[in-house]
């Protein structure tokens, strides 16, 4: 575990505006806000919600979402998992495919960890050699424990998966007689449909979803096998799995800090009104005639999702935020009465896109009591940076 250096460590207790820059901020009282949105959100449709950690990859915040209802985490890949259980997370799905023996038997090792201490521990599959692969790690590693295994269908991401329908039988069943495997249900997660900006491409596209899950899990059962479950879903489209009566559990992360481009698409009315809780806090370094410079470029938030936005401004006040390259943002004013902002002056930034963003840096500063006049409550490990394994 990383230490907290001791410069940041003294930041504890002080007010925000004394945080050095850039730093990613998280506001505490947004982010419990969302938490227990999502909680009932869940609680009331009567679906598990399990969210995906790869989005803050921090133990401390899993097990502070567990206290409020949520069963486990995701992740994608084994070293998040590794990363998380040394944490305390003792209930872990990978919803991905690991295929390297290697990986496998890692996987092996954090099974028979994770269930001495009363946990469990599951991860995807979409191909017959794969199961094969994951059974004999199981079987070298000796231990008793068994691992959780989702067939993996492709609803419409085009990337893992097998196709729904007649193709996912085979694997479950395969999976269920398998020695130390034990047929866990359906992984169904259509990633595109996200971030489709309006409601009724994201409503179509999820309604095929629950078609050809609600087909594989009718097909499966009439094989003779009972499918205990079908997981998926995110942020953009929770509202619908949720309302299907055919998804169990939702995998929904960015949620808990919302983004910039989750911030672009129409709102479901039925969505809980999550907001924004991450921050990237920067400082005017320069001012010139037309354009201001401020200190967080791209090694301070990913853009892979688009440029941040400027946050807590009023509309007539607004600045744009533009390319400066690593270490700079440029700042212009957006609007008619739109004024650049003064030498030494703070500011907030939305990311575009919180998963990566988180992955640039070691630390997120926890503040209570709102980015004006806040304080430093505490730092959050981000423990899985960098867990690419």
């Amino acid at each position: 575990m990383k230490p907290i250096p001791e410069a940041l460590a003294a930041t504890v207790g002080l007010r925000v505006d004394l945080i050095d820059t850039p730093a990613l901020v998280v506001d505490l009282d947004a982010m419990e806000r969302n938490m227990q949105r999502m909680a009932d959100f869940a609680r009331k449709h009567q679906v598990r919600w399990r969210p995906h950690a790869k989005m803050h990859k921090s133990a401390e915040l899993a097990l502070l979402m567990q206290q409020a209802g949520a069963q486990g985490v995701c992740v994608q890949k084994v070293s998040e998992a590794e990363a998380l259980a040394a944490g305390g997370v003792n209930d872990i799905t990978i919803t991905n495919q690991v295929v390297a023996m290697p990986k496998l038997q890692r996987v092996a090792r954090l099974a028979a960890q994770l269930a001495a201490r009363g946990g469990r521990l599951a991860l995807a599959v979409d191909h017959p050699e794969g199961i094969e692969r994951l059974a004999e790690a199981m079987a070298q590693y000796g231990s008793d424990a068994g691992v959780d295994v989702l067939v993996e269908i492709d609803v419409g991401q085009g990337r893992c998966g097998v196709a729904p329908g007649e193709a996912a039988v085979p694997l479950a069943l395969a999976v269920a007689g398998t020695p130390r495997l034990r047929f866990a249900g359906l992984q169904a997660y259509h990633g595109r449909a996200q971030h489709m900006a309006s409601t009724v491409g994201r409503r179509e596209a999820i309604a095929a979803v629950v078609r050809a899950a609600a087909h594989t899990r009718q097909l499966i059962e009439a094989a003779g096998l009972p499918v205990p479950l079908i997981t998926g879903s995110g942020t953009g489209t929770l509202v619908h799995e949720a309302a299907s009566g055919v998804f169990g559990e939702l995998q929904a992360g960015s949620f808990l800090f919302m983004d910039a481009d989750y911030a672009r698409n129409e709102r479901e009315p039925a969505q809980p009104a999550f907001e924004h809780a991450l921050f990237v806090k920067t400082q005017v370094i320069s001012v010139r005639d037309g354009h201001a410079v401020c200190d967080a470029g791209h090694k301070s938030h990913a853009i892979d999702s688009g440029l941040p936005t400027v946050a807590l401004l009023a509309p007539e006040r607004g600045l744009r935020y533009a390319n400066g390259g690593d270490e700079h943002g440029i700042l212009y004013p957006d609007g008619p009465k739109a004024r650049l902002p003064a030498l030494g002056r703070m500011l907030w930034l939305v990311p575009g896109h919180c998963d990566p963003t988180v992955n640039l840096h070691d630390f997120m500063i926890g503040v209570r009591g709102g980015l004006a006049m806040g304080m430093v409550e505490r730092i959050i490990r981000v423990d899985a940076r960098g867990a690419l394994t």
